[in-house]
């Protein structure tokens, strides 16, 4: 999935050693994204005493808490770090962007759970979403949203109390740039282009 998420950040120029390496080192949201997935799939417990404290140092330089084994789909942009928590229970589908300041958490109460998120989402800047609360595909949550509500696919949510607006198209577009590839939206595209 490593290469899936790269992609994200540049197309086809990730694909060079170079470009690699400057993710890896000079993109925080990545470097956190490269030990996550690392940590995530590993079996063995030589993998474990090599992957585990780095994820751990990562964790902590970057203020990013997405518990290993946490269920992401490919191609997942972490676009700012920072303040970025997501609940072990969350399940979260394909391309999906997360800026600064973002939680995706657990509520009590009648909404008590966690969120299921589509594929081709884009979380703005100190968004949340919490409870047991379906996120449909292509779902653009503005920043400062707070959504506790179901959201059907092709939507925009802004606000405090969230206000669904459905769009007839995919509002999030022109936030995934690159889409992973092998995902529906890559193949879609490909096939647009042809």
């Amino acid at each position: 999935m490593l290469k899936e998420d790269l992609y994200r950040y540049e197309g086809e120029h990730s694909r060079s050693f170079a470009t690699k390496l400057r993710y890896f080192f000079f993109t925080p949201g990545f470097t956190f994204t490269f030990f996550f997935r690392r940590a995530s799939a590993c079996r063995t417990i030589f993998g474990k005493i090599l992957y585990y404290p780095f994820y751990h140092i990562t964790k902590f330089i970057t203020g990013i808490q997405i518990p290993i084994g946490t269920k992401i789909g490919k191609g997942l942009k972490i676009g700012h770090f920072g303040t970025i928590v997501i609940n072990p229970e969350a399940v979260i589908g394909e391309n999906f962007n997360i800026a600064q300041g973002c939680l995706v958490g657990n509520a009590q109460g009648r909404r008590r759970g966690v969120p299921t998120i589509g594929d081709n989402v884009v979380m703005g800047a100190n968004s949340v979403v919490v409870g047991k609360v379906k996120i449909g595909n292509d779902v653009l949550i503005a920043p400062l949203a707070f959504v506790n509500i179901d959201v059907p696919d092709n939507c925009i949510v802004i606000g405090n109390p969230a206000k669904v607006i459905q769009k007839d198209s995919s509002p999030t577009s022109k936030y995934i740039v690159f889409a992973a590839p092998g995902t529906a939206l890559d193949k879609e595209r490909r096939q647009e282009g042809a």
